[in-house]
């Protein structure tokens, strides 16, 4: 059962969490959140960003839940793969479509904002003896390899190439 939804943060999971997972009683539990509680704001003037400290309480409480109950969890980092140059990204806000720029010194502030939120997945992973897929070093490993662009165009939305080797890295994990 997938009930990810686009563009979410810690708080919208928070927010859904009881009746989209914890209703389910999952045996296993992969969360993939981060990037948009660090970056939203670049697109949506009114969003803020999340602190780590912010983002590690948030993911405490989806958390406690499932391990309270036994449930096998399985973290996935937040990424941001090393494109290069300005990016145009297509966003919808009220309805309207609209391109962003997104130059280096954006990615830079992100990756900034990210690696704090990325260092608290890991511990929470730990924390609660969950799996760990360490998808920010997949992708950077993956980038020095191949062009950063065969795995996200944008740096944050993989390409089918992106969710493959994310797929894999799941299954591996897990088998």
């Amino acid at each position: 059962m997938n009930t990810a939804h686009a563009g979410d943060t810690t708080e919208d999971l928070e927010a859904r969490w009881r009746t989209d997972v914890l209703d389910a009683h999952p045996d296993v539990v992969s969360v993939l959140v981060g990037v948009n509680d660090n970056g939203r704001h670049t697109f949506d003037p009114a969003a803020r960003e999340i602190s780590a400290a912010e983002f590690t309480a948030n993911y405490h409480r989806l958390l406690a839940p499932l391990a309270e109950a036994g449930t096998e969890l399985i973290l996935i980092e937040p990424f941001l793969v090393p494109v290069r140059g300005d990016i145009t990204a297509g966003i919808h806000r009220d309805g309207e479509a609209a391109d962003v720029i997104i130059g280096e010194d954006t990615r830079r502030a992100w990756r900034t904002g990210l690696d704090p939120k990325i260092r608290a997945v890991r511990d929470l992973a730990a924390e609660y003896h969950a799996e760990l897929l360490a998808a920010d070093t997949l992708f950077a490993g993956l980038s020095t390899s191949d062009r950063p662009e065969r795995w996200s165009e944008d740096g944050v939305h993989p390409t089918p190439a992106g969710h493959r080797a994310l797929a894999e890295a799941w299954l591996d994990l897990v088998t």
